[in-house]
C-alpha cells in the first residue's frame, strides 16, 4: 500500500512537471511573438500609406520621408540601445530554458525559493517593466517634439514651418508584451503547485 502511494505521488509529480514545462514553453513562445510584433505606430497625414513610424522593443523605424524632414534625435535611441535590448531578450530566453531543468534553490533573506522560480519571475517582471518604460520614454520624447505619444498631434516641419498632422497609437504588440510578462510572473507564482518533490 505504501509503495502504491509513493508510485502515485511520483506519477502526479511527474505529470505536474510536464504540464508546467508545456505552459512555460507556450509562455516563452508568446513572449517571442510579442517581442517581434510592433508596439507603437504613427501615421503622418501628408505621406501616403500607413505606419510611417513603428516602434519595436529595440527602437523606432521611420520611413525615408520622416527621417529627411524631422530631427531624428527625437526618436532615435543611442547606438548601444538595440544591441542591449537584443542581449536582454537572449538572456531572457536562456533564463527560461534554464528554468526547465535547474533544480537548485536560492535563499533571498529568510525566503528559500527554487532558482527556477527566481529566473522565471525575473523575466516576467523585467519584461513588464520594459513595456512600461517604453511608454514612459515614448511619452517623454514625443513631448520634446511637441507631439502626443498616443493620439493626434500637429507638428511644425522645420524647413517650411508647415503644420503637419500625425496620429499615433499603441499597437497590439504592446498589450501582448504586457500580458506576456504577466503570464510569466503568474507561472513563477504557481510553479510550486505543479512541480513538487514526491514524498516517500
Amino acid at each position: 500500500m505504501v509503495q502504491t502511494d509513493v508510485a502515485g505521488n511520483a506519477g502526479r509529480s511527474s505529470a505536474g512537471v510536464w504540464i508546467f514545462r508545456i505552459l512555460l514553453v507556450a509562455a516563452a513562445a508568446f513572449m517571442v511573438y510579442a517581442w517581434l510584433t510592433p508596439w507603437w505606430s504613427a501615421k503622418v497625414a501628408v505621406i501616403p500609406g500607413d505606419n510611417h513610424m513603428v516602434m519595436h522593443p529595440w527602437g523606432v523605424d521611420a520611413v525615408a520621408q520622416v527621417r529627411a524632414n524631422t530631427d531624428t534625435s527625437q526618436f532615435d535611441m543611442p547606438f548601444f540601445f538595440a544591441p542591449l535590448m537584443w542581449l536582454y531578450f537572449a538572456a531572457s530566453m536562456v533564463f527560461l530554458a534554464a528554468s526547465l531543468v535547474v533544480t537548485r534553490r536560492i535563499k533571498i533573506g529568510p525566503i528559500n525559493l527554487p532558482l527556477a522560480v527566481v529566473l522565471i519571475g525575473l523575466v516576467g517582471i523585467s519584461f513588464m517593466i520594459a513595456v512600461g518604460s517604453a511608454y514612459g520614454i515614448g511619452t517623454l520624447r514625443a513631448s520634446w517634439a511637441g507631439a502626443n505619444f498616443v493620439g493626434k498631434s500637429t507638428l511644425i516641419e522645420p524647413q517650411s514651418e508647415a503644420k503637419i498632422k500625425m496620429v499615433s497609437k499603441l499597437e497590439i504588440g504592446y498589450w501582448l508584451s504586457l500580458a506576456s510578462g504577466g503570464v510569466l510572473t503568474f507561472l513563477a507564482l504557481i510553479r510550486g503547485l505543479l512541480v513538487r518533490t514526491p514524498k516517500a
